[in-house]
């Protein structure tokens, strides 16, 4: 593949794009704290709210009575799920029902937002008001513990309720995720007690294992973890009267980045009388939900007549980025490590209420095995209802689940004494389809660029050791370099004072993609990056995403094809302005000043596929010595549009098509006595076709490496057996990678130009995270197979030392 549909997909020379350390606009904001973020907001006469938080994992408030809290001095209001304000706030009951509360009396997860909200003159009257209420709890049976909860006998946490006889002339629709399995294997089978299936089948499995020599069988154990935005999330917002949209009150909001529509439905407004400042979100993995706290406040504004900020506690955002999935797996090769037969059986987390997993089939349509010459895969996976928590991550279970397979390659290479990268190798089918033989051309250059950059040289399990006496491990795994093609773009550019400005939206997300834009623009129109003037109002069309650097080179090509629409506007006007210059007036003083007789125009009596935009002016073609600054050239303001995607991206083929591909390895140290694990480093090459913003792309692959290391190290959620209570939701329990947990990372980057957003470009976003690429070095180091996170008393375990 490569950008043959875009204008100058090919293009050869760059001067802005892919150059290091060019200083950015919005990133310079956040690094010197400019930015403010909704937690920063603070505004006069500002009340605070809190929500009361089930201290079960799964409860109903039977009853409840606030006569002592409204009695705590402060306390300006205290609202319960039975207040009319909050009924119909939290948006249609589904298939067709009734409107849904804002909250209700019901909590399926520890720290869920249940029953009440206080608002008081600040946050500790908040929780002096919650303490003082009294409640009367009916505490449920709950479900941690997903192998428990799949068995017949366990409590059903969430019972099915038949939807409600639909209106007349329209459709109910059908229970389950994915319209009943997206179609293949013939559907999935109906939800019994808390577990509902999803089976994905392709090819002959029977006839698979037929063909093959050896089989094995493993697990894998994708355990959950934590995103933990580093920014509290929360909103403050305050009504004013507004002469320019209409009658009522408009609305001010700080700290939604997105979803303005949910908070225009839940304050029931239009969008249009919807305005916000902030516009900074921070780093975050896929998360696109939108939390109670930034939705509540214009509810509450409106009803007492002041500014209202609800502000979620850090221990309030533990959240999972990945939910607990046990995989079993059955594997049959022939005896040169070809692969004919997968059978994946799947436990997976649904989660409490409102997960966005979209009933977990990511994992089986975006997993690694299309990507291999195996063609009979059977995947049966049971999704199964608990009390652990809420997953906000878009449903995205995938790439995670890439590292069944990488397990799987590395006992195949252990089994037969082979190298894992021979393996993979073998297995990976042609760039066209899984009966392609042919190699990758962008996973050759890939695993040559890592063997030289890691001294590439492997061994069996336990076969090496360091000269301090402990154990070395090393590990490899690829992927596919990801681009999702599903977004639509509405790019708008304008040319105004001789200055190009570049309209948006956003919100400022951790891959600064509109900075990535400008770059795209900068090039096309030949100008400096700093040319470009991004302006920010949230109610423009244009949005730089979805998903990480994958959406900014998908976004990057609509901005393409936008600024090249604007350049032949540009060079239109240039030569129409030759011919008839604007009269003067204001500044209009020629070329040459006050009193000055004007230079003549080089552009008179030429046509605008003479001329080229170069340096900062647009020039002649023949002779690039002859031309005019921009804003001299074209006096007049300009804009243009486009609204569109680039083509499809071989990402939506499930890994059947392949272009430009990703490698990773990590090289371990165990210490046997002490069962201590060094990570000694991470080596990445990343072929993500063009590389537009460095910046964004190293920080994509070092935050990959950043969690990848914690949730194989030390990050774990911990649950107690009898109460479904969380033991880790604090910096000290729920240990995150920190700075000096970090080991070297090294990356060196690959352009073959295969992809065929921007440039030839794809992403990188999140394909490199992963869950078991420590864990399988640290097998190579002791031949033990340790479940994560990979402590020191679990890696003794192991050694049979504890």
């Amino acid at each position: 593949m490569a950008d043959l549909a875009g204008v100058n997909g090919e293009r050869k020379e760059f001067k802005v794009v892919g150059k290091p350390n060019l200083p950015g606009v919005l990133s310079w904001s956040q690094a010197s704290g400019v930015a403010k973020f909704g937690a920063d907001y603070v505004v006069p006469d500002m009340l605070e709210a809190k929500f009361l938080r089930s201290p079960y994992a799964n409860a109903r408030i039977k009853s409840i009575d606030v006569t002592k809290a409204k009695a705590v001095p402060g306390v300006v209001d205290i609202l319960t799920w039975e207040d009319d304000d909050l009924k119909g706030a939290g948006g249609g009951g589904g298939f067709g029902g009734p409107p849904q509360s804002f909250i209700s009396n019901y909590a399926d997860q520890e720290g869920l937002e249940v029953g009440v909200i206080v608002i008081a003159e600040n946050g500790d009257i908040c929780d002096e008001a919650l303490r003082a209420l009294v409640i009367d709890w009916e505490v449920l049976p709950h479900v941690t513990d997903l192998l428990e909860g799949r068995k017949p006998d366990a409590p059903v946490v969430r019972p099915v309720v038949a939807p409600p006889k639909a209106p007349a002339g329209k459709t109910a629709g059908k229970p389950g995720g994915m319209g009943g399995g997206m179609g293949m294997g013939g559907g999935n089978p109906p939800k019994k007690g808390n577990v509902s299936y999803s089976n994905v089948n392709d090819g002959d499995i029977e006839q698979g294992f037929k063909e093959a020599t050896h089989v094995i069988e493993y697990d894998v154990n994708t355990a959950a973890f934590a995103g933990h935005i580093p920014n509290p999330l929360g909103t403050v917002a305050w009504w004013f009267d507004d002469p320019l949209h209409g009658e009522g009150k408009s609305l001010q909001i700080e700290g939604v980045p997105w979803g303005h529509d949910q908070v225009a439905g839940s304050a029931r407004i239009s969008s249009e009388k919807v305005f916000q400042n902030c516009m900074f979100v921070g780093g975050r993995y896929c998360d696109w939900g939108i939390r109670k706290s930034q939705q509540i406040t214009p509810i509450l504004a409106r009803r007492t007549g002041r500014p209202v900020r609800c502000i979620n506690s850090r221990a309030d955002q533990y959240d999972f980025n990945l939910n607990q999935r046990y995989v079993h797996i059955k594997i049959g090769f022939k005896d040169d490590g070809l692969i004919t037969a997968i059978d994946d059986f799947s436990v997976a987390d649904g989660g409490s209420q409102g997960s966005s997993n979209f009933g977990n089939t990511m994992d089986q349509t975006y997993g690694p095995y299309f990507t291999t010459k195996c063609v009979n895969v059977k995947q049966n996976m049971e999704v199964v209802d608990s009390n652990r928590g809420k997953m906000y991550v878009s449903g995205q279970h995938n790439p995670m689940s890439w590292d069944s397979l990488m397990t799987g390659i590395h006992l195949i290479a252990e089994k037969l004494g082979k190298d894992p990268v021979e393996i993979a190798t073998l297995n990976l089918h042609g760039p066209d389809s899984q009966e392609d033989a042919r190699p990758v051309p962008s996973y050759e250059a890939c695993v040559a660029a890592m063997k030289k950059m890691m001294n590439w040289s492997w061994h069996k399990a336990g076969a090496k050791k360091l000269p301090d006496g402990r154990l070395h491990g090393a590990s490899f795994r690829y992927n596919q370099c990801p681009r999702h093609s599903v977004s639509g773009y509405e790019a708008k550019l304008e040319l105004r004072g001789g200055v190009i400005h570049l309209a948006s939206k956003g919100p400022i997300i951790g891959h600064y993609g509109l900075e990535c834009n400008a770059m795209v623009i900068a090039e096309e129109l030949g100008l400096e990056f700093k040319d470009i003037k991004i302006d920010l109002d949230h109610h423009e069309t244009y949005r730089p995403f979805g998903g990480g650097s994958d959406g900014s080179t998908a976004s990057s090509w609509a901005v393409k094809e936008c600024a090249n629409k604007l350049k032949k506007l540009i060079l239109e006007a240039a030569v129409a302005e030759a011919e008839n210059p604007p009269a003067a007036g204001g500044f209009g003083m020629g070329f040459g000043g006050f009193g000055a007789k004007p230079a003549p125009n080089p552009f008179k009596g030429l046509k605008p596929e003479d001329l080229d935009m170069q340096d900062g002016k647009v020039v002649v073609k023949a002779d690039p010595s002859k031309g005019l600054p921009l804003g001299q050239a074209v006096r007049g303001n300009l804009f243009a549009t486009y609204s569109g995607r680039p083509p499809a991206a071989a990402w939506a083929q499930r890994g059947k098509v392949l272009d430009t591909m990703d490698v990773a390895t990590c090289e371990v140290a165990v210490d046997p006595e002490t069962g201590e694990v060094e990570i000694l480093r991470f080596g990445v090459v990343a072929d993500t076709g063009k590389i537009l913003r460095r910046t964004s792309l190293e920080s994509q692959i070092d935050q990959a490496m950043d969690f990848s290391t914690g949730c194989q190290l030390q990050e774990e959620f911990v649950f107690d057996k009898n109460t479904g209570v969380r033991l880790t939701s604090n910096m000290f329990e729920y240990k995150k990678v920190s700075m000096l947990d970090m080991p070297k990372v090294q990356t060196e980057l690959l352009e073959t130009r295969a992809g065929n957003a921007c440039y030839g470009s794809n992403g990188i976003s999140h394909s490199l995270a992963n869950t078991h690429l420590v864990i399988m070095a640290i097998h190579n180091a002791t031949g033990k197979w340790v479940e994560s996170p990979a402590t020191p008393d679990r890696v003794l375990k192991a050694l049979g030392k504890a």
